[in-house]
């Protein structure tokens, strides 16, 4: 039996230049070697995105009066991971796929009254080993405003996300909905178990793919005695593939978590290099203030200019 796979993960502003590219298929090369670009022109977006997630954001907060606080550590972005495994999506083809993917773009926009503009983004990969999509939306909770007695939406990451109980409310909501609109599949496990290396999981996931093929003549005759050992085995066998397969569905969860800690790495590295931009042009504009300043002053230059140096070396770092 195949599982209903929904992930979240959470992205503040500054990490979301790196996941529009990802989703958006806008870098040049890409370290998860299961992207075959061949296939690239086959994804395809529920939701399309034409700017940038920041700017997206940006005009959603003007348009709809957002309220809510944005500073660095606030989470303005949420992704949802959407998938099932590769046999499922083999078994049901190509329209049933496209339904899918669309059952759960509903599901999101409706889930605790979220509303559709609030999607930035949903892009169904096919390019990769399991098709899956990316769907990022901005956390708004919608509440009434005591003083005017009127409806506001914030955004509050928080608040939306609330309790401990949070994800895996998603995860039963989730399979909920989806068994209800036709798909036969079962809820995903709760706990993550995460010793596996993910490119082991990789090929494991796929043994259900392997088929073994045997001509006529490769089939010796069998004796009773024979027999009865190799249906016991057999059956060894099926009990054992039965229990891989449960444990292969519960470890699927540590392969999105590794994703999503790669997708982050990337996305940290591509903000640090514009972080030592940044601080390239600060250096070069404090020492020409410190040029300028130190013609117009003749008093405790040297005081200043150790201040300057300080100041210097602390962006260099």
């Amino acid at each position: 039996m195949s599982y209903a796979i929904i992930r979240n993960a959470k992205y503040k502003k500054e990490n979301l230049a790196g996941l529009y590219k990802h989703n958006e298929r806008k870098n040049t090369n890409y370290s998860n070697k299961d992207i075959n670009k061949n296939n690239s022109l086959k994804n395809y977006s529920i939701k399309q995105c034409n700017t940038t997630y920041s700017n997206a954001i940006k005009v959603l907060q003007k348009e709809n009066n957002l309220q809510g606080r944005i500073i660095k550590t606030t989470n303005v972005a949420c992704e949802l991971i959407i998938t099932s495994d590769k046999e499922f999506f083999e078994k049901i083809g190509e329209e049933e796929t496209k339904r899918y993917f669309q059952t759960a773009y509903n599901f999101v926009a409706n889930y605790k009254g979220l509303g559709e503009k609030y999607i930035l983004s949903a892009k169904v990969h096919l390019d990769e080993s399991t098709p899956h999509m990316h769907l990022v939306f901005v956390p708004v909770i919608h509440k009434i405003d005591k003083k005017s007695g009127k409806q506001i939406d914030k955004i509050a990451c928080s608040e939306y996300w609330k309790g401990k109980d949070s994800y895996r409310q998603l995860q039963d909501n989730f399979h909920k909905y989806i068994v209800e609109h036709g798909f036969e599949l079962e809820r995903g496990n709760t706990k993550e178990n995460t010793h596996i290396p993910i490119e082991t999981l990789k090929q494991i996931t796929n043994y259900e793919n392997i088929k073994y093929e045997l001509t006529q003549e490769q089939i010796q005759p069998i004796n009773t005695k024979n027999k009865a050992l190799i249906i016991q085995q057999y059956k060894e066998l099926v009990k054992y593939s039965n229990k891989l397969k449960i444990q292969l569905a519960k470890s699927y969860t540590a392969i999105e978590r590794v994703e999503e800690l790669q997708r982050r790495n990337t996305h940290l590295k591509y903000e640090n290099e514009e972080l030592k931009k940044e601080n390239h042009k600060l250096k070069n504009y404090i020492e020409k203030t410190f040029q300028v300043v130190k013609n117009l002053f003749s008093f405790p230059l040297d005081r200043f200019k150790r201040i300057v140096d300080n100041f210097v070396q602390y962006f260099e770092k």
